[in-house]
């Protein structure tokens, strides 16, 4: 009989502890920011730390552009390279690739392939036949 309350009871300790956890992973995150750093704020904007303060940061959400956040709004702190990755579009492998990619003068390397391939016939041939036959053309009908 009190094996339920028991169960309930071991349950929701299990629950608020792991919501306590988290909340205090959130926070040692959030004391981890210094100005120059991205973060991304739970509405998904990505700005850069310019200044903190005890309960708001400042943000720099465009190069002028300053906004002032509470931290509690601050989702995620990110490391330079995601930042930039992120925001710039900055990869490893764009550098690398942009010395191998070779771009033709012309567009005649792009169109070699498409003129050897058979091209389809795009006509209704059964449509016609039966209209020819039956001496109607599309939207007559026999009612008056």
């Amino acid at each position: 009989m009190l094996l339920p309350f028991i169960v309930l009871i071991g349950a929701m300790f299990l629950m608020t502890r792991s919501a306590k956890k988290k909340q205090a992973q959130a926070a040692e995150m959030r004391n981890q920011m210094q100005p120059g750093t991205g973060v991304r704020t739970i509405g998904g904007m990505y700005a850069t730390v310019k200044e903190i303060q005890d309960e708001t940061v400042l943000l720099e959400v465009a190069p002028g552009v300053h906004a002032v956040y509470a931290k509690n709004a601050i989702g995620a702190v990110l490391d330079d390279a995601e930042y930039n990755r992120i925001v710039h579009g900055d990869t490893d492998e764009d550098v690398a690739d942009d010395s191998d990619t070779v771009v033709p003068d012309d567009a005649s390397s792009l169109t070699e392939a498409a003129d050897e391939a058979p091209k389809a016939d795009l006509t209704k041939k059964s449509d016609a036949a039966e209209a020819e036959k039956d001496g109607k053309t599309d939207g007559e009908t026999e009612a008056k």
